[in-house]
């Protein structure tokens, strides 16, 4: 009998450290180059830019600013599109009436109809916190409503058949089996908050990452602003692990491939 040689077995934070070091040589790479090294400053200039915009006294209160309307507006979001979602997937005359609206916004880019919440409330967090409730709100409810879409019609046939009502239906099927697609448009929502915060913090909004990272582009100060950019991205990463955790502790009983 051949004995199978087993393979080298590389842990995820070895491929996590592969990937970093990657990442920092290109970086390094376009940091020489001639036309992307104003683009791209090496870590050693963009690191000591965090202490540029605290002494600036701007640092925290953008992270703050940010934070806030990402939180209230994906919250906004959340709230406004379960039930929508729901009463889409059980009614069709809802889901007629209200589904090509939804599709006819979401396709509308966030800038695009920016100025008018300028407009309507003025300027400051209030139309960015409803810009990205907006955002979220579209992605949401239409990732929900499929989930539900998509439940076994037999599954649900059969309980009618055992006697349990719509309620009972409800609680017991469509709520365990809409989990996971609820987590996806979680993920989705969040990625849809952060990706609009730069449009949403454009309408008069007096700090925030997204309107920092504007101003400093326009002044063409680079070290800054890509240290912003990096912080929208790690503020992302830790967003995307918060919502692992949560996945798997709703959705353990789930097969992983």
């Amino acid at each position: 009998m051949v004995k199978k040689k087993k393979g080298i077995v590389i842990s995820d934070k070895v491929w996590l450290l592969i990937s970093l070091c990657v990442a920092l040589a290109l970086w390094y790479g376009l940091s020489l180059g001639e036309k992307t090294s104003r683009s791209f400053p090496f870590i050693d200039q963009v690191v000591p830019a965090v202490g540029t915009m605290i002494d600036r006294g701007a640092f925290w209160k953008d992270i703050q600013s940010s934070l806030t309307c990402v939180s209230l507006g994906f919250g906004l979001g959340f709230i406004t599109s379960l039930p929508i979602a729901f009463l889409m997937a059980w009614y069709m005359p809802i889901q007629k009436i209200i589904e090509p609206w939804i599709n006819f916004v979401r396709n509308i880019p966030a800038l695009g109809y920016a100025p008018l919440l300028v407009l309507t409330f003025g300027v400051g967090q209030k139309p960015a916190v409803i810009l990205i409730w907006i955002c979220t709100f579209m992605t949401m409810s239409i990732t929900i409503y499929q989930g539900i879409k998509n439940i076994d019609t037999t599954i649900i046939k059969a309980a009618r058949v055992l006697g349990a009502n719509d309620f009972d239906i409800f609680i017991k099927i469509i709520c365990p089996a809409t989990v996971p697609f609820i987590i996806t448009a979680v993920r989705l929502g969040l990625s849809a908050a952060l990706t609009t915060l730069l449009a949403a913090e454009s309408t008069g909004a007096q700090a925030g990452i997204g309107m920092r990272i504007r101003s400093l582009a326009n002044s063409f100060d680079s070290p800054p602003m890509l240290m912003y950019i990096i912080l929208l991205g790690i503020i992302g990463l830790l967003l995307v692990k918060v919502v692992d955790i949560i996945e798997r502790k709703l959705t353990g009983w789930q097969e992983k491939i």
